[in-house]
């Protein structure tokens, strides 16, 4: 899988981490602050890590996502290092890239945000019960608040990383799908093979026709075949989209052929009045592929005709010799 950008992808510069920061109401007074307890988070951090991971690990489908121990003390390391993030007092585009991160790994792995959601609530929780455990309550009250500021700003950076990641995903999908339902194949060298299966609808034509063109240019096709053995109905809008795309493959330099005409076929054809007869038809795809061959300059033949060809050959040139030594 390609490697996103994500700073640029969401457009996280100065002027956005200004803005985002402004928003969420995070100071320099509030970096300042939480910069200031770093022994307090070196104190807590493996209990309030340890007690985040009991949730994770005792609801029944969270557990799913942490197969073996191994896992979990990756995981582990991992949420200790951004514990500590927390109360680096700090907050630029280096530490926005790094919380980038967090989204485009739970959208790797499936971990949606509501797990991601209900996990900080608990981390909430417990850093609210060790900060009033280890402050005076003025002091826990405005260390807390700071400290809700930076986490809601790290998790509006984790779910746009998380929602930007699943729309690449869909994306991809889709253009597999797309891939998949317009097959273009390379039967020979600048002869192509598009076998059409389904319905055939104005969307879907658009794409076989973007395919089929960019695929006739990278291969400098001279013929083309559709077959459409496995299109179930051919109406006026089907037939339309089949000479558009012919039209198109001409002015590229390639014929189409035509192949998989039934009998029905050819009579809904004959009944719509649809003229296709700047394209080449016939019943069968072999045939299709043997006219294809043949606008390239070559020609399918079976063992026996070679064979055949090479007997003839070879008694024609044994003919020929025994003439001229008879003249000599």
């Amino acid at each position: 899988m390609p490697q996103v950008n994500y700073m640029s992808r969401l457009r996280l510069d100065e002027r956005e981490l200004h803005s985002r920061r402004a928003f969420f109401e995070l100071t320099d007074e509030d970096l300042a602050r939480l910069g200031s307890l770093r022994a307090l988070a070196d104190r807590h951090g493996d209990s309030v890590v340890d007690a985040l991971y009991e949730l994770f690990l005792g609801h029944p489908e969270s557990r799913g996502f942490f197969p073996d121990e191994a896992t979990v003390r990756h995981v582990k390391k991992m949420q200790r290092e951004y514990f500590q993030g927390l109360f680096a007092g700090r907050c630029d585009l280096a530490y926005v890239e790094d919380r980038l991160r967090v989204g485009a790994v739970h959208q790797r792995i499936g971990l949606s945000p509501k797990w991601y959601i209900g996990g900080y609530s608990r981390y909430l929780r417990l850093l609210l019960d060790r900060m009033f455990a280890d402050l005076p309550p003025a002091e826990a009250q405005a260390a807390y608040r700071s400290a809700t500021k930076l986490v809601a700003f790290d998790m509006s950076l984790a779910i746009d990383t998380y929602i930007a990641a699943d729309q690449d995903a869909v994306a991809r999908h889709q253009a597999a799908i797309r891939e998949l339902s317009t097959p273009v194949i390379r039967v020979h060298h600048r002869v192509l093979l598009l076998p059409l299966i389904g319905t055939v609808d104005s969307h879907r034509a658009g794409q076989i026709m973007e395919t089929l063109l960019l695929r006739v240019s990278d291969e400098q096709a001279r013929a083309v075949i559709v077959d459409i053995a496995g299109v179930p109905t051919v109406d006026t809008m089907v037939a339309n989209h089949l000479l558009q795309t012919t039209e198109a493959v001409h002015l590229l330099g390639a014929e189409v052929i035509l192949t998989g005409i039934s009998a029905q076929l050819a009579r809904t054809i004959v009944k719509l009045g649809v003229d296709i007869s700047t394209m080449h038809t016939r019943a069968r795809l072999a045939d299709g592929i043997e006219l294809a061959l043949s606008l390239v300059g070559r020609e399918i033949t079976s063992k026996s005709d070679r064979t055949d060809r090479a007997d003839r050959a070879d008694r024609a040139d044994r003919a020929d010799r025994a003439d001229r030594t008879d003249k000599a």
